[in-house]
């Protein structure tokens, strides 16, 4: 994973979005085109939010239990929880300007 961006799997999952602040998780699969576009943008968005938030991504193809409990039919697909509770969803590709408000939002 890149730098800054936490990987999510079945084991982990739980431990890290139930955890006291705001994490964006985003639901991702290496052969959608809009997920790759994404990667860089999460990579910016996590220099720009530092500790205000952590970034990870679930890899939809490697855990499709956690796409199904999400009902993600969709990728892209970006879920913001503040401490363990799903605040807001976001589908497709989305701008660093609208996942930083995003976060920012969900910190208040």
């Amino acid at each position: 994973m890149a730098e800054g961006i936490v990987e999510l799997t079945s084991a982990n999952f739980d431990s890290v979005t139930s955890a006291q602040g705001v994490v964006l998780v985003d639901f991702w699969a290496p052969w959608c085109g809009p997920c790759k576009m994404l990667g860089p943008v999460l990579v910016k968005v996590a220099a720009a939010v530092g500790a205000k938030a952590t970034i990870a991504k679930v890899n939809v193809d490697d855990n499709p239990d956690l796409a199904a409990k999400f009902q993600v039919t969709s990728i892209p697909a970006m879920f913001i929880f503040k401490n363990g509770v799903v605040v807001k969803q976001m589908m497709g590709l989305k701008s660093e300007k609208v996942i930083t408000d995003a976060i920012e939002e969900a910190s208040l």
